[in-house]
């Protein structure tokens, strides 16, 4: 049976991971089955489409636009999964990367940074989408992000946005997404990484407290992951 392969390209802060483990380990606990964790950044190897059963993307502390070697060669990967069909959710660098992979553009947020929990609000599109048509029109979610899809790839769907941030989903062909949001985050987590940047937040104008005050759970956001492997499994 083909694997599930989660594409690793960032590492949760190294402060925060003894309380909270990493994000292939949050994303993995949605899944069912077997589960491989592919590093590229360590010149791990990137499987063979035919073998993925569905495939998810981390997020990250690096930036696209550094177009770093093993992030083009993972965003040309990507780019085969979508041209064959393979389940994929690309999930904030993942959600740029795919789009910059399919000729979207990638950049810094004009606004800054993203933070917190926000609201996300569904577009008529998704109403009739496999994955976004189970979601509620409007729900909560954890995001965290200083650059953006400032352009979505030709022919994408967009599925989600909110005022700060239009572009928090979309998706390409019949079944990759990206989003912007970590389904995988839970408040505590939100909370953690809020209070280590404070003083970064502060020197944006941000309140940490008032950001970390309105954080809530987010369990329709989180649902994505389930509602993505309930697709990979049809």
């Amino acid at each position: 049976m083909n694997s599930y392969v989660i594409v690793k390209v960032g590492d949760n802060i190294a402060e925060l991971i003894p309380r909270h483990g990493d994000y292939e380990e949050w994303i993995a606990q949605a899944l069912p089955g077997v589960v491989v964790v592919v590093d590229p950044r360590r010149g791990e190897m990137l499987p063979p489409p035919e073998t993925v059963r569905g495939a998810i993307v981390t997020g990250s502390h690096a930036m696209v636009t550094e177009r770093a070697r093993w992030s083009e060669h993972t965003g040309e990967w990507l780019a085969q999964l979508v041209e064959r069909s393979v389940p994929l959710l690309g999930i904030c660098y993942g959600h740029q990367l795919l789009a910059h992979a399919l000729g979207g553009e990638v950049g810094f947020h004009p606004g800054g940074i993203e933070i917190g929990t926000v609201a996300v609000r569904a577009t008529a599109a998704a109403a009739t989408d496999p994955l976004f048509g189970r979601l509620p029109a409007r729900f909560p979610a954890q995001t965290i992000h200083s650059q953006t899809v400032l352009r979505l790839p030709q022919h994408a769907l967009r599925l989600a946005g909110n005022e700060f941030e239009p572009h928090h989903a979309f998706r390409v062909g019949r079944c990759a997404w990206g989003v912007q949001f970590h389904p995988e985050f839970s408040a505590a987590v939100m909370r953690d990484f809020i209070e280590h940047l404070a003083p970064d937040l502060r020197r944006q104008n941000r309140e940490p407290d008032v950001l970390a005050a309105a954080v809530t759970q987010t369990p329709a956001a989180a649902s994505v992951l389930r509602l993505f492997a309930e697709i990979a499994d049809r």
